[in-house]
This record gives structure tokens, C-alpha cells and sequence, in this order.
């Protein structure tokens, strides 16, 4: 395990690599491996530990009884996941995560994080903090999302994620992460009426889109690149 990997991550951000390898075995620590598409955890599933992703990513998505499928985020390299989950416990977890690719995963007991103990004492606080900083910007993703998807309109939801991305970004030509469905389903909407939306965004000038790559153009973007 690259313990140099881990220092770098938010929640051991502060920790040097000695001192997390003397932590591991005090936080339950167990890696393992996932083929894409495999399920981590399920929804209505209680969990104790949440996962730390050391490389791939994985989805965050919601799945009711019919099958139907929406994508809440996407977790890369050095996030985590599951954690408010397992701050409560016996709390079922109300979404799946599911591999995006081959992704290896270090998980961590985080009834250990929160509870000092003789060995790492002096850094379990700060772990602490950096989970709690962790969980306020995953809240401020959930809330962007909520903001993106607001609009009564596809097209007023495209613009919302959008002009998100090229701000985030820093220019009007960028990737996203999602695909068309993906995309479809962060947004809540209807892929077919998605696609049929951003031809017709295409043809008013606004942008310009194969796949996951877009470039934003006309006056209504350059006021988000100021």
C-alpha cells in the first residue's frame, strides 16, 4: 500500500506516511479488489466501515424497485465513500455503490477513527476534522446537484451542469465524467429527450458536443467565464 498515496488524500491530509502506517491496523483497515460493474455495498445494506478508493472510481447511484437507475456522483482516487452511513450506526444505506472500472478499495472502521486510542491518539483528531471536512463538501455537492436539477426544463438543466463545469474547469472546452445515460440519469431526465435537447442547443449555437466533450458557445456563456 503507498503510504506517500495516502498522505496526499483529504482524510489523512496533515498525516505524514510514517504515521499512517502505524494507524492502519488501529483503524481496521482491510483493501480490497473490484471488477467494474461489481456492487461494494447495496442499498438497505448497514455498514461499519466506508471505503477510501486507492485507485478507479466507483458510482454513488440510487436504484428503486423498477429497475430504474440515477447517478448521484462519482467517486475518484483518494475519496471516500459510505462514511455517513457508518457514523450511524444500524443506518441502511439509501444508495449502491457500484464499480465504474476496476477500482481497489481501503476500508476503514470508522466506530476506530472516532474513538482515540493509546497507539495514534495524536492524529486521530486530525482525521477527525478531516472527515468532517470531508462530509461538508459532500454536502455541497448533494446540493449542487439539487441546484442542477431545479429547472423545470432539460435544457435549463444541461445549462445548470454545464456552465458548472466550465467555471470549475476554467474554460468552455472540457470532458465531463459522465456518458450520455450517465449524464441522463445525474440530471434526472429522459436520455432520448437529453440527446434530442442538446441537438437542438447545437443548432441554436450554444454548444458544440461529441460524446462526453463539449465546448460552450455564444454570448449567454461568456458572463460565467468572467
Amino acid at each position: 500500500m503507498d503510504m506517500n498515496f495516502l498522505a496526499q488524500t483529504p482524510l489523512f491530509r496533515g498525516t505524514t506516511p510514517d504515521e499512517i502506517a502505524s494507524m492502519l491496523s488501529c483503524l481496521g483497515a482491510s483493501e480490497r479488489h473490484y471488477a467494474r460493474d461489481e456492487t461494494i455495498y447495496s442499498a438497505g445494506q448497514t455498514v461499519e466501515s466506508m471505503g477510501l478508493i486507492l485507485s478507479g472510481s466507483v458510482y454513488i447511484q440510487s436504484d428503486d424497485i423498477w429497475g430504474n437507475t440515477s447517478i448521484l456522483d462519482r467517486a475518484m482516487p483518494g475519496q471516500v465513500f459510505a462514511e455517513t452511513y457508518a457514523c450511524v450506526p444500524g443506518e441502511k444505506l439509501m444508495v449502491s455503490v457500484i464499480a465504474a472500472e476496476d477500482v481497489q478499495v481501503l476500508f476503514l472502521n470508522v466506530s476506530k477513527i472516532l474513538t482515540m486510542c493509546s497507539n495514534a491518539c495524536a492524529h486521530h483528531g486530525r482525521i477527525i476534522r478531516n472527515l468532517l471536512m470531508i462530509s461538508a463538501v459532500k454536502n455541497l455537492h448533494l446540493s449542487r446537484r439539487i441546484f442542477h436539477t431545479s429547472s423545470k426544463t432539460i435544457r435549463g438543466r444541461l445549462m445548470s451542469y454545464l456552465s458548472y463545469q466550465a467555471v470549475e474547469q476554467g474554460k468552455r472546452e472540457f470532458d465531463i465524467p459522465f456518458n450520455r445515460q450517465q449524464l441522463a440519469d445525474y440530471l434526472s431526465v429522459d436520455r432520448s429527450a437529453m440527446s434530442n435537447e442538446l441537438s437542438k442547443m447545437q443548432t441554436d449555437g450554444l454548444l458544440t458536443t461529441t460524446r462526453n466533450h463539449f465546448v460552450l458557445r455564444g454570448k449567454r456563456w461568456e458572463d460565467y467565464m468572467e
